[in-house]
């Protein structure tokens, strides 16, 4: 069976050994894991992390959402690519289960820690054309502050308001509501 071609014709780009059985249920998993370190050690795919095989110009959101499962980007990455803050980072942040940062292929993947049952809430969570599990720049606002209650924000304009009011719920917190409250009252933020 020519598995390589099956694997480069999938649209994801970082598969885990797990999602590699899936394309191949009629193959044994001892023939599969052999498979693909040969194809490491022939240069096709690429080894990242023990478990985790990957596309040559593989997506790094894409690993950084198989790293760590559950887990979502979020926080100062989703914040700084819509534009509510401003401060270069290039780092890529995610939520999830643990704490944890690591460097892989010289990128950074930063992931914090919040409680399982706000990870599992889907409220303000898309899955992108891309596979990649991403925070909406409300969720991810939402987020740092929950872990943050000082963090500062460039610009709030760019939330809906009415998003996080619908988001809000989620994460259980009255102290939470009482900082999102401030922050735009004190931003003078106009309700549409």
């Amino acid at each position: 069976m020519n598995i390589l071609p099956v694997i480069y014709q999938d649209q994801r780009t970082v598969f885990k050994i797990a999602d590699i059985a899936m394309l191949f249920p009629q193959e044994d998993s001892r023939y599969l894991s052999d498979r693909m370190r040969y194809f490491v050690k022939t240069d096709r795919l690429l080894n990242p992390r023990k478990g985790i095989y990957a596309k040559p110009n593989y997506n790094p959101l894409e690993l950084g959402n198989i790293l760590y499962t559950p887990s979502y980007i979020s926080l100062e990455y989703v914040l700084q690519i819509s534009g509510v803050i401003f401060q270069y980072d290039t780092r890529i942040t995610s939520v999830s289960y643990l704490s944890r940062e690591l460097t892989i292929d010289d990128r950074l993947f930063s992931y914090r820690r919040i409680k399982q049952d706000i990870i599992m809430e889907g409220a303000g969570i898309f899955r992108d054309s891309h596979h990649v599990n991403m925070a909406m720049p409300e969720r991810a606002f939402l987020d740092i502050l929950y872990l943050n209650k000082d963090f500062y924000f460039d610009n709030l304009e760019l939330l809906d308001k009415h998003k996080i009011d619908k988001i809000i719920p989620a994460y259980k917190s009255i102290s939470l509501q009482k900082r999102v409250h401030k922050l735009f009252y004190n931003a003078g933020y106009k309700q549409a």
